[in-house]
Protein backbone atom coordinates (compact mmCIF):
# COMPACT_ATOMS: atom_id res chain seq x y z
CA UNK A 1 0.00 0.00 0.00
CA UNK A 2 2.94 2.53 0.51
CA UNK A 3 4.62 2.14 -2.89
CA UNK A 4 1.25 2.68 -4.13
CA UNK A 5 0.57 5.52 -2.59
CA UNK A 6 3.71 6.71 -3.19
CA UNK A 7 3.31 6.58 -7.15
CA UNK A 8 0.24 8.13 -7.29
CA UNK A 9 1.65 10.95 -4.90
CA UNK A 10 4.52 11.00 -7.43
CA UNK A 11 2.62 10.81 -10.80
CA UNK A 12 -0.34 13.60 -8.70
CA UNK A 13 3.19 16.05 -8.20
CA UNK A 14 4.56 15.35 -11.90
CA UNK A 15 0.98 16.38 -13.75
CA UNK A 16 1.07 19.44 -11.33
CA UNK A 17 4.66 20.72 -12.09
CA UNK A 18 3.64 20.15 -16.18
CA UNK A 19 0.57 22.06 -15.67
CA UNK A 20 2.33 24.83 -13.40
CA UNK A 21 5.39 24.93 -16.13
CA UNK A 22 2.90 25.28 -19.13
CA UNK A 23 1.24 27.75 -17.32
CA UNK A 24 4.02 30.14 -16.09
CA UNK A 25 5.52 29.58 -19.39
CA UNK A 26 2.51 31.15 -21.40
CA UNK A 27 2.21 33.70 -19.07
CA UNK A 28 5.97 34.80 -19.13
CA UNK A 29 5.57 34.66 -23.20
CA UNK A 30 2.53 36.72 -22.95
CA UNK A 31 4.45 39.26 -20.45
CA UNK A 32 7.11 39.91 -23.02
CA UNK A 33 4.68 40.47 -25.63
CA UNK A 34 2.13 43.15 -24.00
CA UNK A 35 2.77 46.70 -24.62
CA UNK A 36 5.06 48.00 -21.60
CA UNK A 37 3.94 50.46 -19.86
CA UNK A 38 6.48 52.90 -21.23
CA UNK A 39 5.23 51.89 -24.52
CA UNK A 40 1.78 52.97 -23.55
CA UNK A 41 2.77 56.06 -22.04
CA UNK A 42 4.81 57.25 -24.88
CA UNK A 43 2.29 56.78 -27.03
CA UNK A 44 -0.45 58.63 -25.06
CA UNK A 45 1.74 60.93 -22.73
CA UNK A 46 5.00 62.23 -24.54
CA UNK A 47 4.56 62.00 -28.37
CA UNK A 48 2.05 64.60 -28.16
CA UNK A 49 -1.01 62.97 -30.12
CA UNK A 50 -3.36 64.80 -32.03
CA UNK A 51 -6.82 64.73 -31.64
CA UNK A 52 -6.69 62.67 -34.28
CA UNK A 53 -4.07 60.59 -33.71
CA UNK A 54 -5.10 59.87 -30.48
CA UNK A 55 -8.78 58.66 -31.66
CA UNK A 56 -7.32 56.18 -34.77
CA UNK A 57 -4.82 54.78 -31.93
CA UNK A 58 -7.72 53.83 -29.61
CA UNK A 59 -9.42 52.00 -32.26
CA UNK A 60 -6.35 50.30 -33.13
CA UNK A 61 -5.96 49.78 -29.30
CA UNK A 62 -9.69 48.01 -28.76
CA UNK A 63 -9.11 46.05 -32.14
CA UNK A 64 -5.83 44.62 -30.77
CA UNK A 65 -7.35 43.89 -27.50
CA UNK A 66 -10.10 41.80 -28.64
CA UNK A 67 -7.37 39.86 -30.38
CA UNK A 68 -5.08 39.28 -27.55
CA UNK A 69 -8.12 38.26 -25.23
CA UNK A 70 -9.73 35.54 -27.88
CA UNK A 71 -5.42 34.31 -28.08
CA UNK A 72 -4.48 34.82 -24.39
CA UNK A 73 -7.81 32.17 -24.27
CA UNK A 74 -6.99 29.81 -26.72
CA UNK A 75 -3.62 29.77 -24.69
CA UNK A 76 -5.57 28.80 -21.53
CA UNK A 77 -7.57 26.29 -23.31
CA UNK A 78 -4.44 25.02 -24.47
CA UNK A 79 -2.69 24.80 -21.22
CA UNK A 80 -6.09 23.31 -19.89
CA UNK A 81 -5.61 20.16 -22.44
CA UNK A 82 -2.46 19.80 -21.71
CA UNK A 83 -3.46 19.28 -17.93
CA UNK A 84 -5.87 16.72 -19.15
CA UNK A 85 -3.46 15.11 -21.64
CA UNK A 86 -0.92 14.29 -19.25
CA UNK A 87 -3.19 13.19 -16.78
CA UNK A 88 -4.68 11.08 -18.81
CA UNK A 89 -1.50 9.17 -20.05
CA UNK A 90 0.86 10.03 -17.53
CA UNK A 91 3.44 10.20 -20.49
CA UNK A 92 4.85 12.28 -23.33
CA UNK A 93 1.62 11.29 -25.83
CA UNK A 94 0.33 12.46 -29.33
CA UNK A 95 -2.68 14.54 -27.33
CA UNK A 96 0.60 15.83 -24.91
CA UNK A 97 2.46 17.21 -28.36
CA UNK A 98 -1.10 18.37 -29.22
CA UNK A 99 -1.73 20.40 -26.74
CA UNK A 100 1.64 22.10 -26.56
CA UNK A 101 1.41 22.32 -30.81
CA UNK A 102 -1.72 24.18 -29.86
CA UNK A 103 -0.48 26.48 -27.31
CA UNK A 104 3.00 27.28 -29.66
CA UNK A 105 0.90 28.10 -32.19
CA UNK A 106 -1.43 30.36 -30.59
CA UNK A 107 1.43 32.21 -28.85
CA UNK A 108 3.35 32.49 -32.00
CA UNK A 109 -0.04 33.95 -33.55
CA UNK A 110 -0.30 37.06 -29.92
CA UNK A 111 2.98 37.90 -30.73
CA UNK A 112 2.43 38.22 -34.72
CA UNK A 113 -0.80 39.87 -33.89
CA UNK A 114 1.05 41.99 -31.07
CA UNK A 115 4.41 43.21 -34.10
CA UNK A 116 1.57 44.20 -36.49
CA UNK A 117 -0.52 46.38 -33.95
CA UNK A 118 2.91 48.40 -33.34
CA UNK A 119 3.49 49.13 -36.69
CA UNK A 120 -0.31 49.64 -37.12
CA UNK A 121 0.20 52.41 -34.43
CA UNK A 122 3.71 53.56 -35.82
CA UNK A 123 1.68 54.56 -39.59
CA UNK A 124 -0.39 56.59 -37.61
CA UNK A 125 2.72 58.90 -36.87
CA UNK A 126 4.63 61.83 -38.04
CA UNK A 127 7.83 61.51 -38.47
CA UNK A 128 8.83 63.38 -35.62
CA UNK A 129 7.27 61.64 -32.95
CA UNK A 130 8.15 57.78 -34.54
CA UNK A 131 12.40 58.02 -33.68
CA UNK A 132 11.08 58.30 -30.11
CA UNK A 133 8.70 55.67 -30.64
CA UNK A 134 11.13 53.32 -32.67
CA UNK A 135 13.08 54.18 -29.24
CA UNK A 136 10.97 53.11 -26.72
CA UNK A 137 9.56 49.96 -28.84
CA UNK A 138 13.56 48.38 -29.02
CA UNK A 139 13.99 49.21 -26.19
CA UNK A 140 10.90 47.12 -24.56
CA UNK A 141 12.24 44.17 -26.99
CA UNK A 142 15.72 44.22 -25.53
CA UNK A 143 15.47 45.18 -22.23
CA UNK A 144 16.00 42.00 -19.67
CA UNK A 145 12.44 41.59 -17.83
CA UNK A 146 14.92 40.26 -14.86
Amino acid sequence: MGATRGLLLTIALSVAAAAAGAWGGARYVVGQMHHPASLHQTMHESLNLTTEQDRRIGGLERDYAVRRHALEAEMRAANADLAQAIQAGHAYTPAVQQAIDRSHHAMSELQKQSILHVLAMRQVLTSEQTARFDDTVAKALTEDPS
